[in-house]
């Protein structure tokens, strides 16, 4: 039966049936489902003010709106529902164990330290793993997400823990809900002195919002001023009852710095996971879990830390975790020793993917390469419509001379050293509130060193380019210089996003800028009793100071910062200065962690003035 015409415009007319569309798709996806031409239904909706073309990905409202016009009912498919059924066009279950009851087996608990930023969740499980891990980081934050396991003792019997270490700091918020949407219990640590934080609060609503049991971790109860029970009373108001007061929270003090009370806490674990959770899993099966965090490795390529929730992930499985896919190569543990295989709840670093995944992305292993190549290749497709339909902006004929006039939009390209921490800037930087008369525009965003192609991007796009624990690989920096792109490197998130949101806004004072002096590679490391590790270098450009601030490059990615230049020889002459193309030694302070073919990158700061 035809239609009434719109604007002229004959299409099928709809019995009210339900058209299924995944979300990002275009007119000519809508015209295949109801056998119509899709310059028909551009037609349809330029008379219903919307401009379109056949082939560009529309939003959620455009499809209903369309929908409702000829009579038919337009649902937009979710990620999640489209995803389960590309799965069971291959045959395959995510989620769910294969087998009976008789094939489950006993797991070890995941467990997610979360808490306020400096409440001591690095240092609480560096004591655990009895590292050192929480020194290497800038600014004192985590700023990934890490996966250990550890043995423990409770009633005379060995215990295995898995333990995800999730960043403090607010800007990763959706890190640290997909850490606690992984985990089977959550640790919130609290300082004894400092009380219950923004960021404590955050932390107990995601761990209640997985439904996952809580024990509290009051940390620092050897500082002067702590007072553990008041802590107790501050966390009644969010539904935290300590044990000792009638509830069922289990709350442990401990010092992670004295290392009191720690197998204490392990004990409490256990004890939850034993009293509330059925922690069982099949391992007699492929392989199904979630990629925690991932990283593009110089010599590794795609390396990916991931948690099996079900199954066993053997070497030489073809895998594949969202839009990556692959076959497993290689995996290591925490300690970068090789495994075979891994059981459920053991994190892994698995090497073999294509591309870098996306942190929180499921991974399941699969027959073979080639339905993981085809399931990743269909997910790539559907998050770029996705992606486009979120984008574009309706344009209506009646506000098309508004949208055609200039707006102010700063462009930024976004690269860092793994998927998560990208997403997080990403994710908190599009949060930003700086009112309708300025917009913040992200065109790119990837893993690795800055490169000659996103300098190009950024001159094309008239872009800024950010650098999240990464440098500028080869001549991007000199083209960068020659074509004028603002490159900007960052270590500690919110300096970043500070920055942008003062931009934004138009507030930037007078700030010091770095100014590069000079780099420098490491031919020869030698050691010396008396003066620590001195690295012989080569002078590439610039200059080479004494007492001038460096910082240590390993294949384009930030290894230390802010080290000092304490001494500076030529031969066995004390030099203040030593120019390009010469040789000199030079010793870092105290910093002894140098290898041969390490870039030595001098800078000083100067105050320069805002514009």
């Amino acid at each position: 039966m035809q239609a009434p015409s719109v604007g002229g415009v004959r299409l099928p007319k709809g019995g009210g049936e339900t058209i299924r569309l995944p979300r990002g798709a275009s007119l000519t996806d809508f015209a295949e489902k109801i056998d119509a031409n899709p310059a028909s239904l551009v037609q349809v909706l330029f008379h219903l003010g919307e401009m379109v073309t056949a082939t560009q990905s529309v939003s959620d409202e455009v499809l209903e709106l369309l929908g409702s016009e000829m009579n038919y009912n337009v649902q937009v498919v979710s990620p999640e529902e489209e995803d389960r059924e590309l799965l069971e066009t291959f045959d395959i279950t995510y989620g769910e164990d294969e087998g009976g009851e008789e094939d489950l087996q006993v797991r070890p608990p995941v467990v997610t330290v979360m808490g306020h930023v400096d409440h001591g969740k690095t240092r609480l499980l560096d004591t655990i793993r009895k590292t050192r891990v929480h020194e290497r980081e800038a600014g004192g934050i985590t700023q990934h997400i890490g996966a250990y396991q550890v043995e423990t003792e409770l009633d005379g019997n060995e215990r295995l823990i898995t333990f995800i270490d999730t960043p403090g700091h607010e800007a990763f918020t959706a890190m640290r809900a997909r850490g606690a949407n992984s985990t089977d219990i959550a640790v919130i640590v609290v300082a004894a002195d400092d009380g219950v934080m923004p960021q404590t609060v955050e932390a107990i609503n995601h761990a209640q919002a997985a439904k996952a049991p809580i024990v509290v971790a009051v940390n620092k109860i050897d500082k002067e001023g702590a007072n553990p029970d008041k802590i107790r009373q501050q966390l009644t108001e969010y539904n935290l009852v300590a044990e000792e007061y009638g509830g069922d929270t289990m709350f442990v003090d401990i010092s992670a710095r004295e290392n009191i009370n720690i197998d204490g806490l392990l004990e409490a674990i256990l004890l939850t996971a034993d009293a509330t959770l059925d922690l069982r899993a099949n391992p007699d099966m492929p392989a199904q879990g979630v990629a925690i965090e991932a990283h593009l490795d110089r010599g590794r390529g795609p390396v990916a830390t991931v948690l099996v929730q079900r199954g066993t992930l053997r070497v030489g499985d073809s895998v594949v975790a969202g839009d990556a896919y692959g076959r497993v190569r290689r995996m290591v543990d925490e300690y970068n020793e090789d495994v075979t295989e891994a059981l459920p709840s053991r994190p892994v670093q698995v090497i073999g993917f294509t591309s870098v995944p996306g942190a929180g992305d499921t991974f399941l292993v699969v027959e073979e390469d080639r339905v993981a190549r085809q399931i990743a290749e269909r997910r790539q497709a559907r998050i770029r419509n996705a992606q486009n339909a979120a984008k574009r902006k309706r344009v209506s004929l009646e506000d098309l001379d508004s949208a055609l006039k200039e707006t102010n939009s700063l462009n930024l390209i976004i690269k860092g050293d793994n998927s998560g921490t990208v997403e997080a800037l990403e994710a908190s930087l599009m949060q930003l509130d700086v009112g309708e008369e300025v917009e913040l525009n992200v065109v790119h965003r990837g893993v690795g060193g800055v490169t000659e192609s996103d300098i190009d991007l950024a001159t094309a796009s008239d872009a800024i380019v950010l650098g999240f624990n990464v440098r500028a690989e080869g001549k991007a920096t000199e083209r960068a210089n020659r074509e004028g792109v603002d490159v900007r490197y960052y270590t500690v998130i919110y300096q970043a996003i500070d920055e942008i949101e003062q931009a934004l806004k138009g507030m930037l004072k007078p700030e010091y800028e770095e100014v590069e002096l000079g780099r420098a590679e490491v031919r020869e490391v030698f050691k010396s009793s008396k003066f620590g590790t001195i690295a012989g270098c080569l002078v590439q450009s610039g200059e080479i100071r004494r007492n001038a601030k460096a910082r240590l490059l390993r294949d384009n990615v930030v290894v230390a910062e802010n080290l000092p230049v304490s001494s500076l020889r030529r031969f066995k002459d004390d030099v203040v200065e030593v120019r390009e193309g010469y040789e000199c030694g030079l010793t870092l302070g105290s910093y002894s962690d140098i290898k041969v073919d390490d870039i030595i990158e001098t800078y000083e700061q100067r105050e320069k003035p805002r514009v």
